[in-house]
């Protein structure tokens, strides 16, 4: 349940924010992650907005981290995402409320625009791997230290802060700690040299909706300038996407010939993620990755 405090404090930000004026407010649970309470917020029984709550000291600055991406993609008017209509730290809570989109059907044409609209939105590019601040990605900080070598900031920044979690709640042995340092040597023979993409960062199929007019919109963004595989294998770790998204993507920025071998390193770091927040469920999935490489 929302608290009194923060049903007054929006009702008065909507008012001034979205200069409406506000005759009722009702609140609806809602999906949205398994670390934020969620709500769907009717006012006048017709005008929509989707409201994030959470600890404002479990994941300090969550809300603000997400805001920053969310806006930084908004300004390259490549692909949409929800407008952000504010962010703010009310009594022990942190909120986010966003624009309401809508959901729509998936045609052939969404997903030929989405690979089309991904392949523009890596063609952005920095002389630096990593961004202007840390992040999240998931419920587990993300950190972004600039570095002009992918594999350094791959291994560094990427992979070992969640071995070393792993290794501190017993999910990993030293086995497995082998396995990653041998496959560390081959890296810079298996990445490809680009420049540094603009990522969304956690591009799983929850991370996207149609809306209504069939039209790609990204939310919950883990944003940084990376290697752009990081975002193509994300795609197909939970779910996938259809066919036509990676043919129009591969059309306009053509993956390199061993993608494939890109693709499954680089989902080690998601399903590390997923190790130490949900447990030994998804050690089979690194193992395998690693027997390849090893």
């Amino acid at each position: 349940m929302i608290p009194a405090s923060i049903q007054k404090y929006l009702n008065q930000l909507l008012q001034k924010k979205a200069v409406l004026q506000i005759s009722s407010l009702q609140f609806q649970s809602a999906g949205g992650g398994s670390i934020n309470d969620c709500y769907t917020i009717i006012a006048n029984r017709s005008k929509r907005f989707f409201l994030k709550l959470n600890s404002k000291t479990i994941y300090p600055s969550l809300f603000e981290k997400e805001k920053n991406g969310l806006e930084f993609l908004a300004k390259q008017r490549v692909i949409p995402v929800p407008e952000v209509i504010f962010y703010d730290i009310v009594d022990d809570k942190q909120i986010l409320l966003l624009e309401w989109i809508k959901a729509g059907l998936k045609t052939d044409q969404f997903w030929k625009q989405f690979g089309e609209q991904m392949a523009a939105l890596h063609q952005i590019t920095e002389t630096h791997f990593g961004f202007t601040e840390d992040n999240y990605m998931e419920a587990l900080p993300q950190v972004n230290k600039q570095n002009k070598n992918w594999v350094d900031f791959f291994i560094h920044y990427r992979l070992e802060p969640q071995i070393t979690l792993a290794r501190k709640r017993h999910l990993l042995e030293n086995k497995h700690i082998s396995s990653f340092v041998n496959l560390y040597k081959q890296l810079p023979g298996i990445f490809n040299e680009e420049k540094p993409s603009l990522l969304h960062g956690d591009l799983w199929s929850g991370n996207y909706i149609c809306n209504e007019n069939s039209k790609p919109v990204l939310v919950d963004p883990a944003v940084y300038f990376g290697h752009r595989s990081i975002d193509l294998a994300m795609t197909t770790l939970f779910g996938g996407y259809d066919n036509q998204f990676y043919e129009a993507y591969n059309y306009h920025f053509p993956f390199p010939g061993n993608y494939r071998e890109q693709w499954a390193i680089c989902n080690l770091y998601p399903l590390l993620i997923h190790l130490n927040l949900f447990g030994p469920g998804y050690l089979h999935q690194i193992e395998s990755t690693l027997q390849k490489f090893n």
